[in-house]
């Protein structure tokens, strides 16, 4: 690495050059620098808000899942297979899913290596289960910390083999020459401008989690997809994500076992208090149906289009209805059994479950105290203590399936040298296998490394061009931050307002009419903020103001290609649903012309969207998924265009 500064009028600017920059700490992050050392790439530098900051190393779930191949019993596994089942769910391009089957067991086999501890049996065999939209027991945890202890694990081999971090650093620019990226502009602790020249950028800001106000991303992370979409780089599938029922006091999914005891649902008046009552009740014809459905809930977290009618997301809507249309607030009440509860009227495959686990406890807490005590202690660790109170909870937002798009190198598809991994690349289709985001993730940086190594080590970056378009965007930020120093609007304002605009139209319940509105609303939200800027109380808190300046762009561009793919006639896929007069009726109690919705069109699957900011506008298209490729099997020639480095052509 190198120093020197840059002058721009009266303001001096740190800049530290650098081969490679690995922007965000995640286990993506982190993994990609440790695969450049071992590729032979010595000078790599993170730069990061904090290694305890972002969602890999603060999030998880009932038993958070990693997706990998097979590597127990009978099931028999290859990477053609796996990536059929990556494919088959649609708008995701063949290459990508091949790639992430591929080196599934690369990237698990790495971190069992480093000291994850996985389960095995006495044989050495990696024990599976199954997860959603998983054919083959590929599933597999360390518990509810898997993405911790991935980066625990990760940060370890960072700090032992010397690759330098530099923490508290906001990246709130990416600096770009020409087609290719040169590096990134940030704001340090003290709240001063420093900046990055680099080869290459791997970007692994994870997901878009400040764009919504109810979300189960954690409060500590809020993405950064906006500073990319902004520089110019395309993204795919922004649609495509997936919400599901979460805690908000502290961000958690109540999923497995949370919803399989059945809990109450009670919704109170704003103070959390009046009126309680339990509002599920009035749309099922028994309780024994109500809590079934609730039951099924543990199995099918996330909102899902196809499980509306007749099925368990129902339940997503009714709390969606209380929340966001009645301005109540509904709670999980563990103490008590829903009203007129009884074992022998559930359905079967509740009932079956509940008996096999010896779970005919008297009450929800009992319930899970026999079944999953952790998930009690796992609330009592963040203050919260569900057998003496109810737990707030609201349809979240908790994984963005699109993202920036990248080629089968992880290489950005528009801008050289920029390499999204993580869950800000938009890997993904409409819905994916539970758990294969932690598995993409390792592939994408393992990937991003071997193509640096092998076609990006050398430097041809002109410090020219870096300076000119270090000095364009310094003099811009400059300019913004100076606006902030007048302006009347705080800067909690402004980012609560986008937030809500996005959970209320942007989220799992979308309208034509509503996007539309929105995503007017959110250009002028834009436009105003570029004008004005936003209040900040003090000089180190300038990076909020700059963090809304890119959120808000992203929420813009997000509802912009939301609108697009509504406008096209996608209708309800995914994790989202279309309302639509006219369409198929949710539910016989619900109000039919705001509760009908259009039913998905299949010949989309065959599709991906893909948006872009050009010309000032938010430009979205429809291209081909690419099929999964016919790759070369002959070892002999396999060998040979490998010995020629034919493959990263």
């Amino acid at each position: 690495m190198k120093q020197r500064t840059l002058k721009i009028k009266d303001t001096v600017v740190s800049v530290t050059q650098v081969h490679t920059l690995v922007i965000g700490s995640g286990a993506a992050g982190l993994n990609a620098a440790v695969q450049l050392r071992n590729q032979g790439i010595e000078d790599v530098l993170i730069v990061t808000e904090g290694l305890k900051m972002g969602t890999s190393i603060n999030t998880g779930s009932d038993k958070q899942t990693y997706y990998k191949s097979a590597m127990c019993g009978n099931d028999l596994d290859a990477p053609l297979a796996m990536a059929k089942n990556f494919f088959s769910p649609g708008s995701m391009h063949g290459d990508l899913a091949l790639v992430e089957a591929a080196a599934s067991a690369r990237g698990f086999l790495n971190l069992v290596n480093l000291g994850v501890k996985f389960p095995q049996d006495a044989f050495g065999q990696f024990i599976g289960y199954k997860t959603d939209h998983d054919p083959a027991q590929r599933g597999t945890s360390v518990g509810p910390y898997t993405s911790r202890d991935m980066c625990r694990a990760l940060i370890a081999e960072v700090e032992r083999r010397g690759i330098p971090v530099e923490e508290k650093i906001n990246v709130v620019s990416l600096l770009t020459a020409g087609n290719r990226a040169c590096g990134a502009l940030a704001l340090n602790g003290e709240g001063e401008l420093v900046a990055y020249a680099a080869e290459n950028v791997v970007f692994a800001v994870g997901g878009p989690g400040g764009l919504y106000k109810t979300s189960v991303y954690p409060a500590v992370h809020t993405g950064a997809i906006g500073i990319a979409l902004k520089a110019g780089a395309m993204a795919q599938g922004l649609p495509e994500a997936q919400y599901g029922l979460a805690s908000t006091k502290f961000r958690w999914n109540v999923s497995g076992t949370y919803m399989q005891v059945i809990p109450r649902f009670v919704s109170t008046d704003a103070d959390g208090k009046s009126n309680p009552r339990e509002f599920l009740r009035d749309y099922f014809p028994n309780p024994g149906k109500m809590n079934s459905k609730v039951f099924l809930k543990g199995y099918q977290w996330p909102f899902d289009s196809k499980k509306i009618v007749g099925g368990s997301s129902i339940v997503d809507i009714l709390v969606y209805i209380e929340t966001v249309e009645k301005g109540r607030r509904v709670f999980l009440d563990y103490r008590e059994n829903p009203a007129d509860f009884d074992f022998n009227a559930l359905e079967k495959e509740a009932f079956e479950y509940l008996e096999n686990s010896g779970a005919f406890q008297k009450t929800p807490i009992a319930r899970l105290k026999h079944m999953n005590p952790g998930a009690i202690d796992l609330y009592k660790d963040h203050n919260i203590d569900i057998t003496k109170e109810p737990l707030e909870v609201a349809v979240c937002a908790q994984h963005n399936n699109g993202g920036l798009a990248g080629n089968h190198w992880w290489e950005s598809v528009n801008i050289k040298h920029l390499f999204p991994v993580g869950e800000v690349n938009g890997s993904h289709g409409v819905a994916r296998p539970g758990g294969s985001a932690l598995n993409s993730g390792q592939v994408g940086s393992f990937r991003a490394a071997e193509f640096i190594a092998n076609a990006y080590a050398g430097t041809d970056l002109k410090m020219a061009d870096f300076n000119k378009a270090a000095k364009a965007e310094i003099k811009d930020v400059l300019g913004f931050l100076d606006r902030c120093g007048t302006s009347e609007s705080g800067w909690r304002a402004v980012r609560a307002e986008l937030q809500e605009r996005m959970s209320k139209a942007g989220a799992h319940i979308r309208s034509m009419d509503g996007l539309r509105n929105a995503a007017k609303e959110a250009k002028a939200q834009v436009a105003l903020l570029e004008e004005q800027g936003c209040k900040v109380e003090n000089a180190t808190q300038a990076v909020q103001a700059l963090r809304n300046r890119q959120l808000c762009f992203a929420h813009w561009m997000y509802l912009e290609a939301t609108l697009y793919a509504v406008k096209s006639g996608v209708g309800s896929r995914g994790s989202a649903m279309v309302r639509q007069a006219g369409g198929k009726r949710a539910h016989q109690q619900l109000d039919k012309a705001q509760w009908s919705f259009a039913e998905e069109d299949a010949s989309f699957k065959g599709k991906v969207q893909e948006t872009v900011f050009k010309e000032g506008k938010a430009k979205s298209r429809w291209v081909k998924v690419r099929p999964i490729p016919d790759s070369n099997l002959w070892f002999e020639t396999a060998w040979a265009d490998f010995r020629a480095g034919t493959i990263y052509k």
